[in-house]
């Protein structure tokens, strides 16, 4: 639903408000073209209802105004005098349009001034304080803050496995939300049914014609304090997703974008930029880029130890278990006429050479294929993920003979853009142009597999290719100019991390906001509760900053029990007084 359309579904609410209404509203003693004016008229409704003017606010906010409705359609209902249970169920049931009976075929109705709006019973408290509980947490969930767990390490050691995080929308300016009908304060699955939380068609060949996603409003952002940075930590809608609950995917889905599986990064190219990956490190316009201090990326490391490897030797690198296994294969072998061919349908990445042997990283698990290289298991090398500081200081200490960086080089299409013409691996990427909005590239069918999901799926143009010639929209395109900014993720964990070299280019529209805060830090959070361990220095400290994280739980505890002490002694004095 474009901005035009929208306008028009609120006028076309409007007029169903003003048929629907016109003779409460002079029964109320109120004018019946007071009913008809937007915005005018839900004030006076507010009046009418004899509930606060600043509720018409909330009648305007996407997704909170979904909550809002079916209480202001009871309220108003009670002011002329249905008070009971099937009033109030019937107004739900019809969505309201029970009012419409009431409004022309209810000839004893009367409006009761001065209404109690106080619950008559414990029940109604209840419900009452539940709803607006409700609303409250919506509205600072969807425009605020919003709860988000780590459930992967690629921002090891910056986030951790089982980090709790406190995400600021406000930041970069909250998104409004893009799908109308939904649940709130859930994401895209309901707890416990593990069901879609929201109503829209994700199948690929109807999702742009289907009458629910005709609902959906059109991007916008409220205005934010700061724009997304290089090296920002951010929450972002993935841009890949495929999949009705995280970590279960289902071919053939296309998502609503603000139901899109949420993942947090590191942005490392802002839009303009000119960004190439070398050995794993990241070149911005042609300078490597400069980490923040909490940032400690990590790489695949080759380590080489005394005799073989222990459990001893692998405690010793801070590591529950290898990382990589290590082969060597005879030069020799390497002779043979489909040699070649064999390793690289093993995906066999070379690590170094000597007179006798070429070393490997990976598996040959088929034993003819074992047989034929006549490759050995080294069981004194192994790949261990580490970061360069933790290299550095392992080598040379109680049998580690060496430690040394490792690097992916065999051209991989399984990295971006999935083109055999741009092949890289995820640590060597030829030069990226991040597009920035407004901005116009040359268009090629060279170019075309960088750019063609851009101009497809994020910015909605039909697109073909006649030969040589791209077709955008039917027309021939030899230029294009981006409608929005983009940027690029990627994890700290750089050979553990599924981002941007994969999956290309985040739009801003995916954008969500930025962690703010660690709440609450659990260590074995995926073993089940009996292995959960808390870990206390990170309970309530920052995400961003300078030096290292410093926890404020103890500060957090002492201002919570001055509030008891203060409130205990207030209350006391009440009751003495």
């Amino acid at each position: 639903m474009n901005g035009t359309q929208w306008i028009i579904f609120i006028l076309i609410i409007q007029v169903i408000h003003f048929l629907g209404t016109w003779k409460l509203y002079v029964k109320a003693g109120r004018k019946a073209w007071e009913a008809a004016i937007p915005v005018y008229n839900a004030i006076v409704l507010m009046q009418i209802i004899n509930r606060p003017k600043w509720w018409v606010i909330l009648l305007f906010i996407p997704i909170i105004n979904l909550l809002m409705f079916p209480v202001v359609w009871v309220e108003t209902l009670r002011s002329f005098g249905k008070n009971s249970l099937l009033d109030t169920w019937l107004a739900i049931l019809t969505l309201g349009l029970y009012i419409y009976y009431v409004n022309y075929f209810v000839e004893d109705v009367k409006y009761i001034e001065n209404r109690d709006i106080h619950p008559k019973t414990a029940l109604g408290e209840w419900v009452s304080s539940i709803v607006f509980a409700i609303v409250a947490a919506t509205l600072v969930h969807t425009y605020l803050i919003q709860p988000f767990v780590i459930p992967t390490s690629s921002l090891e050691k910056t986030l951790l496995v089982g980090d709790f995080l406190f995400v600021s929308k406000f930041h970069y300016g909250a998104r409004i939300p893009m799908t109308t009908v939904a649940a709130p304060m859930v994401h895209d699955t309901l707890p416990i049914l593990k069901t879609r939380s929201y109503v829209a068609d994700v199948d690929p060949a109807t999702y742009k014609t289907s009458v629910w996603n005709k609902l959906q409003l059109p991007y916008l952002r409220l205005p934010g304090f700061k724009k997304v940075k290089r090296n920002d930590i951010v929450v972002f809608s993935w841009p890949a997703d495929t999949v009705y609950q995280f970590f279960k995917r289902q071919q053939g889905v296309r998502k609503p974008i603000d139901k899109k599986s949420n993942y947090v990064k590191r942005c490392v190219g802002v839009p303009g930029d000119s960004l190439t990956i070398k050995d794993g490190y990241v070149y911005i316009n042609g300078e490597k880029t400069v980490l923040p201090y909490r940032a400690k990326p990590e790489f695949l490391h080759t380590v080489t130890v005394d005799g073989q490897f222990s459990n001893a030797a692998i405690e010793l690198l801070g590591r529950e278990n290898l990382s990589g296994n290590v082969i060597r294969v005879p030069h020799s072998s390497l002779q043979q006429e489909r040699a070649t061919e064999v390793i690289q349908a093993m995906n066999l990445e070379q690590i170094k050479s000597d007179t006798s042997y070429t070393y490997y990283a990976g598996n040959v698990g088929n034993q003819k294929v074992k047989d034929y290289l006549k490759s050995e298991d080294m069981n004194n090398m192994a790949l261990f993920n580490l970061t360069e500081a933790e290299a550095k200081n392992y080598t040379g200490k109680d049998g580690i003979a060496s430690i040394n960086k490792f690097s992916y080089k065999n051209p991989d299409t399984s990295v971006f853009p999935q083109d055999p013409a741009h092949t890289g691996t995820v640590d060597n990427m030829g030069t990226i142009y991040i597009p920035e909005k407004g901005k116009t590239v040359p268009l090629n069918i060279e170019v075309l597999p960088i750019y063609e999901k851009i101009i497809k799926e994020y910015e909605g143009n039909d697109i073909k290719v006649n030969g040589n010639q791209i077709l955008i929209n039917g027309e021939v395109a030899n230029s294009y100019t981006f409608d929005q900014n983009y940027y690029w993720m990627m994890g700290d964990n750089r050979h553990r991390s599924e981002d941007s070299r994969f999956w290309g280019y985040v739009p801003e529209d995916h954008i969500v906001g930025t962690p703010i805060f660690i709440w609450m830090s659990i260590d074995g959070i995926n073993d089940g509760m009996s292995n959960w361990k808390v870990r206390w220095d990170r309970v309530f400290t920052t995400v961003n900053g300078d030096g290292e994280p410093t926890s404020y739980f103890k500060y957090f505890l002492f201002l919570l029990a001055a509030w008891f002490i203060f409130d205990f002694f207030r209350k006391k004095k009440k009751v003495d007084n």
